[in-house]
């Protein structure tokens, strides 16, 4: 089986998300859209594959908002309807952060700032611990969705929707593939400002992914397999070690 995955910008690995589609037998293929060179001026035009030839498709998060089409609209207007167009052929989508918002723009949601950022380690209240479990999970966002029309919410925060199904696909608001080396990445990518805008401290924040690291891959883990049992690419899976 193939995974693409669309990485939106070069600081954001895929981390215990693709660890464990390796570990089912899958093969991996990396794609990012704006390049370190491109990284201020983002607006770049992007040629996304035929997702028919792939198993399984990851649109990852993003620094820029789903909603900023004069910002990034070379490339995220064509993402959008690229997404809507496998989603509609119930090929199986994992969206993650930004991701997760391309899938509500895609089938009709609006996507806009929310009222407040959510950074850090979050519990989410979820209804189907089956497919999402409760976390906590890690969040970097300003942005949020409304969910389109025929979507099953699943989880949230009083900020923010943070999971929700259509068709076959899985949008998530938090950020699964996050470990320490993650969030050293975003840090020295413009994150530390946000972080301390936030209220918080940079370090404190990292001790506390390094700390976390472990428990949360295994949370990745299990929300991994539960995706590709629910969505039918695997029939099984041994619980994650």
């Amino acid at each position: 089986m193939k995974a693409l995955i669309i990485q939106h910008d070069h600081v954001s690995p895929t981390g215990a998300v693709s660890e464990r589609l390796r570990h089912h037998g899958f093969e991996i293929e990396e794609r990012v859209v704006v390049s370190k060179e491109h990284y201020e001026n983002p607006n770049v035009t992007f040629d996304f594959p035929d997702w028919n030839d792939y198993d399984l498709i990851i649109p990852m998060g993003s620094p820029w908002g789903v909603w900023d089409d004069a910002c990034i609209g070379n490339w995220v207007i064509p993402e959008v309807e690229w997404v809507r167009s496998a989603v509609l052929a119930n090929k199986p989508v994992f969206g993650i952060c930004f991701g997760g918002q391309l899938i509500a723009r895609a089938m009709g949601g609006v996507v806009a700032p929310g009222p407040k950022a959510e950074i850090g380690w979050t519990w989410i209240s979820t209804e189907a611990p089956e497919l999402v479990g409760s976390g906590p999970w890690f969040q970097f966002h300003y942005d949020r969705w409304t969910l389109p029309e025929g979507a099953v919410e699943l989880a949230r925060t009083p900020v923010a929707s943070q999971a929700f199904t259509i068709h076959n696909a899985l949008a998530l608001q938090f950020h699964p593939e996050f470990d320490a080396n993650t969030l050293k990445s975003w840090l020295e990518w413009e994150g530390e400002k946000a972080v301390i805008s936030d209220g918080q401290d940079p370090a404190v924040m990292h001790w506390q992914a390094e700390h976390e690291q472990q428990a949360g891959r295994e949370r990745t883990f299990e929300l991994v397999d539960n995706f590709l049992k629910w969505s039918k690419l695997i029939e099984d899976a041994e619980p994650p070690q």
